[in-house]
């Protein structure tokens, strides 16, 4: 195997990772989901927010809960108050203490994205709410992965997740798909004047085809259904026993009595 087509260590593909960040490509898309995730948090409420992965920009800025945890890879990330280091398929956090968990571009390059998903439904709470984004096969996107040759370059590497697919996931594990967002329709250029010149893309694909932008957001929620406690009717009957107790013991009494006085 040449060393192109070798896979890549953890620490290269952060490295990659960083890479593409600082592109003009992916700053173009990091723009578009800033932007998004900002409108999404500002009405979300509750008492602990996490986000995992993509720790290089803070998507929960706009939220107003007062304690945010960013959750970065081993060896990876700044070390701030909150943070924690850890792999997203198991999250150190208790089980039901989370209001809010965001997963930018998670699931797509997981080993297990299932078992990500369990560890998201484990920690949020009732209600809590999962905002996520992903890479979308069925657009231009999907289509230039599908004709590369070598995936080991982010955003190549890893599965790209259908929208019908994830919302499968979620069904099966009990959260409600509620909205999603689709965006950045211009085809993957590498240099900054080209992106811009296909920026009119953007427009027209929100009205022409609107679900073959090339990242989606979808915001869900976990539902947890409740059950109604039947009391037992014994309950009923032995009140009424304690009840008529006394005037039993009263009669009782009475009976001795006259019997005594008979006597």
């Amino acid at each position: 195997m040449s060393p192109q087509k070798r896979p890549l260590t953890p620490a290269e593909q952060i490295q990659d990772l960083d890479r593409w960040l600082e592109s003009p490509v992916g700053q173009y898309v990091m723009g578009w989901e800033a932007a998004c995730f900002d409108d999404m948090v500002s009405d979300m409420f509750g008492y602990h927010a996490v986000q995992v992965g993509m720790t290089q920009f803070d998507f929960l800025r706009n939220n107003r809960i007062p304690a945010h945890h960013m959750c970065a890879a081993p060896g990876h990330g700044a070390a701030k108050e909150g943070d924690v280091f850890a792999l997203p398929e198991a999250l150190p956090f208790e089980s039901g203490s989370v209001d809010l968990v965001l997963l930018p571009h998670v699931l797509g390059f997981s080993a297990n994205p299932h078992q990500v998903l369990r560890e998201v439904e484990r920690i949020l709470v009732p209600e809590g709410q999962l905002i996520i984004s992903g890479f979308n096969p069925a657009s231009l996107w999907g289509l230039r992965r599908l004709t590369k040759r070598q995936r080991i370059h982010f955003p190549w590497r890893g599965h790209y997740l259908s929208v019908g697919r994830l919302k499968d996931w979620l069904e099966l594990l009990s959260f409600d798909a509620r909205s999603g967002r689709f965006g950045v329709y211009a085809p993957p250029m590498a240099q900054a004047k080209w992106i811009e010149r296909f920026r009119f893309m953007d427009k027209a694909g929100q009205r022409w085809w609107p679900v073959c932008g090339g990242v989606y957001m979808m915001h869900a929620i976990k539902r947890v259904h409740g059950m109604r406690l039947i009391q037992p009717k014994w309950r009923t009957k032995k009140a009424a026993v304690k009840a008529l107790a006394p005037v039993t013991q009263r009669g009782r009494r009475v009976v001795n009595g006259y019997r005594n006085m008979n006597d």
